[in-house]
Parts: structure tokens; C-alpha cells; sequence
């Protein structure tokens, strides 16, 4: 370190500022926290940065626009008594502290790095006094990935820029996701329905239950399949003549388990099916969770632990933690010591599952101090750990067979007898199904008999939730990639969103056909998935990175020089709009730029005009008559305005309707959330309706 310091502190070097903010409060005055604010150097982006001539050496620069932070960084080091880097406990965390201690002069062997799961007091000042040198495998298996997709993206993305059109990319990841997509649709696209019926029984009940229903499953003692109304109606025909009777009845007990706490992928599907929460809201909000929340009473705190993480692991610590409390609260049956094992061996381990860091603090004790998101995501995260440390779900279960001549019906009773970890946990698809006193020979009386007829249905398409589950069962990708995956396939167009399924476009069939062909092993599930073994194998028995993208970067070289001979140049025809260009009277055509989407002559090149797109609102503007139309913020939200605009300054968050407020007059707005509710654009009167 250089000489001539000047202060008896500590500097502490986080990513961001939140963090620094609560970091800062827990360690007091003798240290002085400061954030990075992510990154401070990085592979450059105007050019490949990898020396592959000299064994794939990356050329590491200061990431533009971090000059000042790094001058300031390097201002505080030179005056501090030591410094300590504090950066995420993961393999990205500890390469920007391999990167802070290069730039501050920091020796890697010097015990400088400082890690916890958790932003508490506790943990905090516990990592203080345990300070340990720079992990070099975890620096390296970041690195490793950081160059292999530099190599895949920065190659492949310029030769689609020539063959197809500019702006497209390929990514080792991302192009094997996009082909999942793209197949489940092809399966789609190919399925042929076939017909099938179903037999339903309705008979009297008894008691409180006045009836309940039975399907037909056998005949003859064999699952009985009805392909059609002919099959269908023979079978009624024979029901009709024959009389009902209750064959056996089989009680048993069945306990529901509770799920482990959760992962980073797992409360990305949880978030996405309960809460409607693509994966980039909820790892916003769980970040902003983790890094602290100003709580009234308390000051700023962390509420979750880390949240990148592949371990369903809970500490001894937060075990004791939560049986104190499910005794407390529910009661000592209600509390079972579950213990959870990752399904294969996990390179993040050292991470503990996603869980709140005080179980004490309940969703709704904390509620006023968090925004909507904030609150709803962190009950997801409570009510799923303290689940998991409870006690399983008991029933009573009855399996009842219904005989009819040679035909049995079926069907299942279920009534709970312990609720147990549902308690605080729901489980949709747990319900009671009650069914009257039953016994052995009982005759019964129909009330109703009906066939019902029924198609198979295609594959469904997936959802973020389903694609981030698939990914993770086939081991591509890593939890923190599965946002920015999603992300760019929507920005690219190669896929789009339809009621929250993922949709490939004509373009994401096209890009997929041609990686295909040429770069195979790119989008293969089975190779992307080795390679992932390959780069974990760099963190957990220390391999050498660079022999790993020297046995990739072989074969791929020879097929990016074939490709780049082979494939010709592929003309996309553009997409023809009903606008009319006021220069030519041609019909305007869709293009893709560096900045998105434009309207473009399609008369180009004798007609060179080109103009914004322009999403107009059936409805005029309140103030001067003009087209209302769809605009978008500097951060990129959705907002409508006047086509008048600057003259005319009408705005609305929500897209207006034509209807009138009955209170105020002014124009009314929709806003869609589980439904369509209107609400007054007067933001001074505040009609909802």
C-alpha cells in the first residue's frame, strides 16, 4: 500500500451505495464505508479485448465513465490505515475485488477480502474480524466465463450483422435458450389433437354432502380409454342398465411435505406464478431487499439474505432462529427439524438459501416501512422459509371404487387433519375433496350420467417461470443469468411476450436455423451444460481456465471461418404499414436501427424519408383536439401525451379511454391489473371507479 496515511479508519469498498449505507451503520466510526458502484474495470466494447494469440489474455480497461470514482477510490486507500473489500459473496463479487485490489495496489496475498451472507449487524462485524486473502479460483471461473462469452458473442454477433442484419447477437447461453423456445414451438406448430371422451358419474350423498361425482376408469379390471361419441355412447347405454355399487374402499394417511427454502431460480418461478413478477422485477426487488430497507424504529437493515445462490442449505444459526419462533407462535408440534440437500453438488454451497435475516420480523409488522413489490416479494421469502422448518401436512385420504356391471368408477376423498406447515404456506392444489359415509356394497342412487369429449392438447409454451425451471434442471446458465437471458431475447425480437408466454419471432426461428447448422455445439443443451461442468470445475478444484477456453476455442474457430464462408447473405423483407409517406405517397416500411424501430420509405433509395413510429390512442387529447399517442421516459416506462406537444402539455401515466369522469369532467384512464379498473386523469380529483 502507499505510504503517508494520514487516518487511524478502515475502508470498506461495497458495490453500491444502498449497501455502503447499511454496511456503514453497523461498523461505526472507525471505518469509513465507500461504494464502487459495480465494476470499475472490464473487457472494453468497442473491441474483442482478448489477446487469443497469447493464451486468450484478457485486456482489462477502466470502464468509461469510472475515472473519478476510481481517482476517489484511490484517494481514500492512500489515506486509510487498511482497506478491506466487501463485494457480493460469489464469483463476480470476488473478481471486482481481484479488480479493486489491482487497481489500489492491493497484494492479493494480503488478508484484505471481507465476505457475508447476510447485511446484519452480527454479520458484519463478524466478517470485520475475519478478513482472508482474494479467492483466485473464484476470480478466475468468472473470468473464464466473462472471455469464453466475450469470444462467442463478439464472433458470432458481427457475422449475423453481415448475413442477416445488423443489431443481432449470439451468446453461448443465450442461443441455447432461445433454441428451447424455439423447439417447444416447433412441437406446438406440428401437434395434431387427438379425441378422447370422459365418463362422469353424479350420485346422492348423504348428510351435509347432498352429492359427489365419480369418473369412469376400468373396464374389466383395465384402464379403460373412450376415443369417441360411438365408444361413448355404448358405454352410457350399458351404465343405464346396470346399477351401482360401492366396491373397495381403501383409507390411508398421506403428510405434505414442506418445499426447501428458496433459490435464486426457484423464487424467480415462485415470484412469476404468485406474484406476476417477470425475473428482472423480481431480482430488483429482491436486491433492494437484501442491500437494506430504512425500517421505522430500526434505521436501514438488510431483510433477505444473499440472493444468488443454488443452495437450499439454512445454518445452524437461522434454524435455532426459526424453531424459537414456530414454538412460540404456533406451538412445538408445528416445528420439524427438516434438513435439505442441493440435488447435485453445488459450486455456490457456501451460500445459505434465499431467507429473511430476522424471522421475528414479519411481513406485516415491517409493511409500512416497504413499497408494494417490496412487501409482496418479501412475504414470498418469509412465509416459504418459515414453511420450511415447520412441521408436514397430514390428511386423511379415501380411495373409493364405484362398480357398475364390468365398469368401476373412482374416486378419491381427502380431508386435513394438521394443516402444519400451511399454516403460513399455501398450497393451491391441496384441496379437500369430501365425500359422505361410504361402505362396502352400499348401493347408491345416480342423479346424473353424462360423456363429455375432450382433445389433447399441445405442449404449453413457456413462461419465464417455466423456462428459468428448465434451464435449471438442464444446467445451463447460472442463477444470476437468467434474467438478462429473457431480457435479451425480447430485445433482440427474437422472442416475443404474449400473456406473460415467450413467443419466438419469425427472426428468433431464423437466427436459430443458422446457428444450427453452423455452430451446433452453440445451442446444444447437452454441450452448453458440459461446458458449465467445465467452468465450475475451475472454482471447486482450481483447473486452469485458459486450457478450458483453449479446448472450446479450437473447433470454434473453424466453424466461425466456415460459417463465414458458407452462409449467403439472408434478405428479411420489411414489414409494410398502412402509413403513407407524405413525400412520395409510397407505403412506409418498418426498419430496425441501432436506437429501435423506425418508419422508413419503402420508395428508399430515391425516397430517403424517414420518420419515428407513432402508437396513437383512439382517443383525442382533452385540452387540444389532437391525437393522444404512446411515448416513452428516459428510464423507458410507458407514459401518453399530446402529438401537440411542446404547444400542448397533456400527460397520463395510464392509457386514456374515451369517457368522460362523472365528478370531474376530465378524460378517464385505464389501468390493468388482475382487471381493468378507470380511474379520473384529474389528478386532483381522484374519481376511481
Amino acid at each position: 500500500m502507499a505510504k503517508g496515511k494520514t487516518s487511524d479508519k478502515t475502508l470498506v469498498i461495497v458495490e453500491s451505495p444502498a449497501k455502503a449505507k447499511s454496511i456503514g451503520k453497523f461498523l461505526g466510526s472507525k471505518y469509513k464505508v465507500v461504494a464502487s458502484v459495480g465494476h470499475i474495470r472490464d473487457l472494453p466494447k468497442s473491441t474483442l479485448g482478448i489477446d487469443i494469440e497469447n493464451n486468450f489474455e484478457p485486456k482489462y480497461i477502466t470502464i468509461k465513465g469510472k475515472g473519478d470514482i476510481v481517482k476517489e477510490l484511490k484517494k481514500e486507500a492512500k489515506a486509510a490505515k487498511k482497506v478491506m473489500l466487501a463485494t457480493d459473496p460469489d464469483r463476480e463479487g470476488e473478481a471486482i475485488s481481484w479488480h479493486l485490489a489491482h487497481i489500489l495496489g492491493i497484494d492479493e496475498k494480503d488478508p484484505c477480502r471481507i465476505e457475508f451472507n447476510e447485511i446484519t449487524k452480527s454479520a458484519i462485524t463478524n466478517a470485520a474480524k475475519h478478513p482472508r486473502v482474494i479467492n483466485r479460483n473464484l476470480v478466475d471461473a468468472q473470468q473464464a466465463r466473462r472471455v469464453l462469452d466475450r469470444l462467442v458473442g463478439y464472433q458470432i454477433s458481427p457475422l449475423l450483422w453481415r448475413k442477416i442484419k445488423w443489431g443481432l447477437s449470439a451468446g453461448r447461453v443465450q442461443s441455447a435458450a432461445l433454441k428451447i423456445i424455439c423447439d417447444r414451438e416447433k412441437l406446438i406448430m406440428d401437434f395434431i389433437p387427438e379425441e378422447y371422451w370422459t365418463i362422469t358419474a353424479e350420485f346422492a350423498g348423504s348428510g351435509r354432502i347432498k352429492t359427489f361425482s365419480a369418473k369412469l376408469a376400468e373396464q374389466d379390471g383395465k384402464k379403460l380409454s373412450i376415443k369417441d361419441q360411438e365408444q361413448t355412447d355404448a358405454v352410457l347405454e350399458e351404465l343405464r342398465c346396470g346399477e351401482y355399487t360401492v366396491g373397495n374402499i381403501e383409507d390411508k394417511k398421506k403428510t405434505r411435505k414442506p418445499l426447501p427454502p428458496f433459490t435464486t431460480s426457484s423464487l424467480q418461478q415462485d415470484a412469476s406464478v404468485k406474484l406476476g413478477f417477470f425475473t428482472k422485477r423480481t431480482m430488483f426487488t429482491a436486491q433492494q431487499l437484501y442491500e437494506g430497507i430504512d425500517i421505522k424504529g430500526e434505521g436501514t437493515v438488510g431483510l433477505i439474505s444473499y440472493i444468488r445462490t443454488d443452495s437450499v442449505r439454512v445454518s445452524a444459526e437461522a434454524k435455532e432462529m426459526a424453531k424459537n419462533y414456530i414454538t412460540d407462535v404456533y406451538g412445538p408440534e408445528y416445528y420439524a427439524n427438516n434438513i435439505y440437500s442441493n440435488k447435485k453438488k453445488d459450486v455456490q454451497d457456501a451460500h445459505e438459501a434465499i431467507r429473511p435475516t430476522s424471522i421475528a420480523r414479519t411481513p406485516d409488522s415491517i409493511k409500512d416501512s416497504l413499497t408494494k413489490d417490496q412487501y409482496n416479494l418479501y412475504k414470498l421469502i418469509w412465509c416459504r422459509f418459515t414453511a420450511s422448518q415447520m412441521s408436514a401436512a397430514q390428511y386423511d385420504v379415501q380411495n373409493i371404487a364405484i362398480n357398475n356391471g364390468r365398469y368401476t368408477f373412482k374416486v378419491t376423498g381427502t380431508t386435513m387433519k394438521f394443516d402444519g406447515f400451511m399454516k403460513v404456506y399455501d398450497i393451491k392444489d391441496e384441496s379437500e375433496i369430501k365425500l359422505p359415509p361410504l361402505e362396502k356394497g352400499q348401493k347408491l342412487q345416480e342423479k346424473s350420467l353424462k360423456g363429455e369429449q375432450h382433445f389433447t392438447q399441445p405442449p404449453s409454451r413457456f413462461t419465464e417461470a417455466s423456462l428459468v425451471k428448465l434451464l435449471e434442471e438442464k444446467d445451463i446458465g447460472r442463477p444470476s443469468t437468467y434474467a438478462p437471458i429473457v431480457t435479451t431475447l425480447l430485445e433482440r425480437k427474437y422472442v416475443k411476450r404474449e400473456k406473460k408466454t415467450l413467443i419466438p419471432t419469425e427472426l428468433g426461428f431464423l437466427v436459430t436455423d443458422l446457428m444450427e447448422k453452423y455452430f451446433l455445439n452453440i445451442v446444444d443443451v447437452g454441450f452448453t451444460a458440459q461446458m458449465e461442468d467445465k467452468l465450475d470445475l475451475v472454482e471447486t478444484e482450481g483447473n486452469d481456465w485458459k486450457a478450458v477456453i483453449e479446448g472450446f476455442y479450437r473447433p470454434f474457430k473453424e466453424e466461425l471461418e466456415h460459417a463465414d464462408r458458407s452462409i449467403e447473405k439472408v434478405k428479411i423483407e420489411d414489414e409494410i404499414t398502412d402509413e403513407i409517406c407524405e413525400i412520395c405517397g409510397k407505403h412506409m416500411v418498418i426498419k430496425h436501427g441501432r436506437f429501435g424501430e423506425f418508419l422508413a420509405c419503402g420508395g428508399y433509395p430515391e425516397c430517403k424519408n424517414t420518420k419515428p413510429i407513432v402508437k396513437k390512442v383512439d382517443v383525442k387529447c382533452p385540452k387540444c383536439g389532437k391525437d393522444i399517442i404512446e411515448r416513452k421516459s428516459k428510464k423507458g416506462k410507458i407514459f401518453y401525451g399530446c402529438s401537440g406537444y411542446p404547444e400542448c402539455d397533456f400527460v397520463a401515466w395510464n392509457k386514456p379511454v374515451d369517457k368522460k369522469c362523472p365528478e370531474c369532467g376530465s378524460i378517464m384512464t385505464e389501468k390493468v391489473l388482475k382487471k381493468t379498473r378507470y380511474m379520473c386523469s384529474n389528478t386532483e380529483c381522484g374519481y376511481k371507479e
